[in-house]
């Protein structure tokens, strides 16, 4: 049977390669996108999914407006990765979100799907820790919660320990952790997430629609080169994408904190892997993919479009 996929997102290039790659995916029906203040403005993020939706010929899936900061702290904006407005490419939109907020959107959907729907965040945690908050019951009626962000045992990318979703805004995803036990995709999986510029290069050739995936996929990255990465992108929240719907990253169940004590270690996500404090796993942690099968499916699902 085919999975619901609600994708929360705040667009950004590796985003609108993530809802490509959904919608090329046979094995997923995306019910809907909502987007958060994360790489950009949420007035961008939402102009920016509509326009990748219409830009892939699929205006029919509804985008709802979500939160337009962090629940805590100041918003911390991407568009230097991302561009101005916080997508690269000449992209217009004519359709506009629907009148339900993000939050109610994800409640609504949860409430109409049930655990035939799995929730991909792979922005900052905002509307969904607010979404629980309002529905303590939202993590029981969904089959999973994926998310894109942290960085458990590799380097941050915002922080020396911290990746750029979480620590946009770590209450959020504190609450999301202690409350739905995620399934966490961090950048110890999806920094190997890649693919090369040459195959990028020859999406440029194959049809229109491609031509803006290929600029998504080649958005500057977001950490320093390294001499394995340098000809290749890392493809974070596609990553998760190919979570959802094949056995492609590799999940061990550790108990999780999110730092948000506004020091240097605040966002970071810290995994008791030595088990010491006793307590119970509470998230499904990310610590390997396979990146040629990763490359299989995204430029299968890229295929169908």
């Amino acid at each position: 049977m085919t999975r619901k996929l609600l994708l929360d997102t705040d667009p950004g290039c590796d985003d609108a390669a993530a809802i490509a790659f959904a919608l090329g995916c046979d094995a997923v029906d995306t019910v809907g996108v909502t987007t958060v203040a994360g790489n950009s403005t949420v007035e961008n993020t939402t102009e920016n999914a509509i326009a990748v939706l219409e830009a892939l010929d699929r205006p029919d899936v509804p985008v709802a407006k979500g939160c337009d900061r962090p629940l805590v702290k100041e918003l911390t904006l991407a568009e230097h990765v991302h561009g101005d407005g916080g997508l690269y490419g000449e992209l217009t939109q004519s359709g506009t979100a629907v009148d339900a907020h993000a939050v109610d959107f994800i409640i609504d959907q949860a409430r109409r799907h049930g655990d035939d729907l799995t929730i991909a965040a792979v922005g900052p945690l905002t509307n969904v820790a607010v979404a629980i908050a309002r529905e303590p019951a939202l993590p029981n009626l969904v089959d999973d919660i994926y998310v894109m962000g942290g960085a458990a045992f590799e380097a941050g990318n915002a922080t020396p320990v911290a990746e750029f979703n979480i620590y946009n805004d770590p209450e959020a995803a504190s609450r999301v952790t202690q409350a739905a036990e995620p399934k966490i995709v961090g950048l110890d999986a999806t920094n190997d997430a890649t693919l090369p510029y040459d195959t990028v290069r020859e999406l440029h050739d194959r049809n229109p629609r491609l031509e803006h995936v290929a600029k998504w996929c080649e958005y500057a990255p977001e950490i320093p080169a390294t001499a394995e990465r340098r000809d290749r992108p890392s493809l974070h929240d596609p990553a998760v994408v190919a979570a959802v719907v094949d056995d492609v990253v590799a999940f061990e169940r550790h108990y999780t904190q999110i730092d948000t004590s506004g020091g240097l270690c605040e966002g970071q996500v810290v995994c008791d892997e030595p088990e010491v404090t006793g307590n119970p796993p509470n998230a499904d942690i990310a610590v390997d993919i396979d990146a040629s099968g990763f490359r299989d499916r995204l430029l299968d699902a890229y295929s169908n479009l």
